[in-house]
């Protein structure tokens, strides 16, 4: 059996990490900009993050959800605070792409209605209603297609005002990234967010806050969605909450309320997750990694914005797409191979993406700086 050829990768096998660096299967270290698709949020192989799942794992491994799992509670808990939002509820999944498709079905269940707003650009993932809801008709099949969701442009107020006068009483949800990181890292304004929720509020639907990739502490805020200071119906959750333990999650307002058997799941919210997630708070909590993504984010945007080439830098914290006014393949290949860093592609192929660990530091900005600078000249 040989593997089914789906991703085009780089012939580098990386078989060790530590903070924000990984070593290849040739012992050759390499600057990780990237954190596996903003996975990596408090950095490879911390510490606590290690002594978690492996204390863990000799304990137990896996139980499913017909028994207490007190842990799911501790992190619901920690979430909870560490967020904002301690009055919500947490479900917890496995994916990005599981929490967006319970989202959405979460939403239908909760006011009885069907159509989905979603925004042009959008990725939210690969399942069936989640993969109807993105944006790429390359990977949409056709029985995923559905009449159900319809796209607006971004940031088009207008548009969002005409989508919901012409069928407002249909609409079950509007899902939106705070900051679209496939489409190249545009970012939701906060007068658009604004108007989502005062148009949900009056028509009875359900705002859903994709915060897979733009969540965990990445923008300077738990949400990147709070820097406009309100409040979604449901956050959806994945990427940094695991730390690379595959875990996703729901947070869900308090007036949405749970029936046994709307939502369900084997391997959502297991032992080994939820140490996984709960060894992530911790971190962030402690070592204050929310602030520390803002200020870093802050430094290697001005930095950059100052290189040469460079069409727009735009982004918040550490989630940050950096436009040049050709494509970036061939830069990108450079700096894995030259330079031994890792940086992200993007929807747009002029864009390349930082999407580091939130403990980055200043001294890793330099690195990234420095290469990208000689590459750009």
């Amino acid at each position: 059996m040989k593997m089914f050829d789906v991703y085009p990768v780089y012939d580098v096998e990386i078989v060790k990490g530590e903070g924000s660096f990984v070593w290849d299967s040739k012992g050759e270290r390499y600057l990780d900009m990237y954190g596996g698709h903003a996975v990596i949020s408090i950095g490879h192989t911390h510490p606590h993050y290690v002594e978690m799942l492996t204390n863990q794992l000799h304990k137990l491994g896996f139980y499913s959800n017909s028994v207490k799992i007190s842990m799911q509670e501790e992190l619901a808990d920690k979430l909870g605070k560490l967020s904002g939002k301690e009055d919500y509820q947490l479900f917890l999944c496995n994916s990005g792409a599981e929490a967006n498709e319970n989202a959405m079905k979460l939403a239908s269940f909760h006011n009885g209605k069907s159509k989905v707003l979603a925004v042009k650009g959008a990725f939210h993932g690969r399942t069936s209603l989640a993969v109807s809801a993105t944006d790429n008709p390359n990977i949409v099949a056709p029985v995923n297609k559905t009449d159900h969701v319809s796209f607006l442009p971004m940031n088009d107020e207008a548009a969002l005002e005409a989508a919901f006068a012409a069928y407002g009483n249909e609409i079950s949800s509007v899902i939106v990234e705070g900051i679209q990181g496939v489409a190249g890292i545009v970012v939701a304004t906060d007068s658009y967010l604004k108007k989502i929720r005062s148009l949900c509020d009056r028509f009875n639907a359900v705002f859903i806050a994709d915060s897979v990739q733009c969540g965990c502490g990445r923008s300077g805020k738990y949400y990147s969605h709070d820097w406009a200071g309100v409040k979604a119906d449901i956050y959806t959750m994945a990427k940094g909450i695991g730390n690379g333990f595959p875990i996703g999650a729901l947070s869900i307002a308090p007036h949405i309320e749970p029936r046994y058997g709307m939502l369900g799941t084997t391997f959502g919210g297991n032992h080994l997750a939820c140490a996984a997630a709960i060894a992530v708070c911790d971190v962030i909590a402690q070592d204050n990694l929310i602030e520390n993504a803002g200020k870093m984010g802050k430094y290697l945007m001005d930095e950059i914005a100052k290189l040469p080439n460079i069409k727009e830098v735009r982004g918040k914290g550490l989630m940050i797409g950096i436009e040049l006014f050709e494509d970036t393949a061939a830069i990108r290949k450079k700096l894995v191979f030259e330079e031994k860093i890792f940086v992200g592609s993007s929807g747009n192929k002029n864009v390349l993406r930082l999407l580091p660990a939130l403990n980055l530091t200043k001294e890793h900005c330099d690195i990234f700086l420095t290469s990208f600078a000689k590459l750009l000249k």
